[in-house]
């Protein structure tokens, strides 16, 4: 088939290669405008999906608005069979969902009709979810309401991180969407709708979802702390500064001391030992504001004043 190819973040980047080296045709690759990076000068970044375009010699159009009249004659005029849309990140209005024989096939990251939204992975671990996975889906204009076409589940273990999950779920995601395609094109798909009573949703992560708040269950703060990591990762203050939080682990024990409370090192399990509402949560592995980040020995060695302090 021709396809069109809608996509931005790296997550995005799987699923084209794939759709690529499985034969069907390319014919275009839309992705984001182009921003600049403060980090490195201003410098302008390209979009991992933009880069991957032009690394197989595919042409890449960047508008504001996909959806405006001078981009759909320009996709139009392309004659693509499919659209294929993956964390592309801009609202594809019905001109472009009705352009092509086999509508805007969208690759999310959950069990439809669970967690629709923008932040499926991240919540799928913060919620304390065993079981996700990827769907596809035939796009309408709701918000990730569209008829289910193919899924495959994940486990979700126990200690895993959103990175880790991200990047099971872009493997998943790049076979199902050529088995999408495929099956598409020889008409052995039958779409099926989605009960609307069974939905979820994962809003998109706020900067106020990211800080640890220990009066809270500790396997609630154990899951925020490894659905933030790597990315954009928890957080906590102490003295006024920001300290962002990689790694824990839960301690069958508890503490009469207030939440918060730093309570020791212990050697055994390298972790600063933090009291919460219904146990204790040991930090293995954190980052200072303007240091590196740094095991919790390494901390702990550097600030043996912090015991009894109260992180807030």
């Amino acid at each position: 088939m021709k396809v069109v190819y809608m996509g931005t973040p790296d997550f995005a980047v799987g699923p084209l290669k794939s759709i690529i080296e499985s034969g069907h045709e390319v014919k275009l690759v839309v992705s984001q405008p182009d921003k600049k990076n403060s980090r490195r000068g201003n410098k302008i970044v390209y979009s991992p999906v933009k880069q991957c375009a032009l690394d197989n010699e595919i042409e890449v159009f960047q508008p504001n608005r996909v959806s405006d009249d001078e981009s759909y004659e320009y996709i139009k005029s392309l004659k693509p069979d499919v659209i294929v849309v993956c964390a592309y990140g801009q609202i594809v209005k019905s001109n472009i969902l009705n352009l092509v024989k086999f509508g805007c096939i969208n690759i999310h990251a959950s069990l439809l009709p669970h967690l629709r939204g923008a932040a499926p992975i991240h919540r799928s671990i913060i919620n304390g979810d065993k079981v996700t996975g990827v769907t596809t889906m035939q796009m309408n204009e709701g918000l990730d309401t569209g008829d289910m076409l193919l899924k495959e589940e994940i486990e979700i273990g126990d200690d895993m991180t959103v990175g880790e999950l991200h990047d099971k779920m872009e493997i998943i995601g790049s076979k199902l969407i050529v088995e999408t395609l495929n099956k598409l094109e020889k008409g052995e798909i039958n779409p099926k709708k989605q009960d609307d009573n069974l939905s979820t949703y994962a809003n998109k992560i706020t900067k106020e979802d990211c800080h640890i708040d220990f009066s809270e269950n500790v396997k609630d703060i154990y899951n925020k702390i490894r659905g933030l990591n790597p990315f954009p990762l928890s957080y906590v203050n102490l003295d006024e500064k920001n300290i962002k939080i990689y790694e824990s682990i839960i301690k069958n024990e508890l503490s009469n001391e207030k939440c918060g409370t730093i309570l020791s090192y212990n050697k055994k399990d390298k972790a600063l030992l933090v009291a919460a509402k219904d146990g204790i949560i040991g930090i293995k592995e954190l980052k200072m504001q303007g240091k590196k980040k740094m095991d919790a020995a390494s901390f702990y060695n550097g600030n043996r004043d912090i015991i009894g302090k109260v992180f807030n």
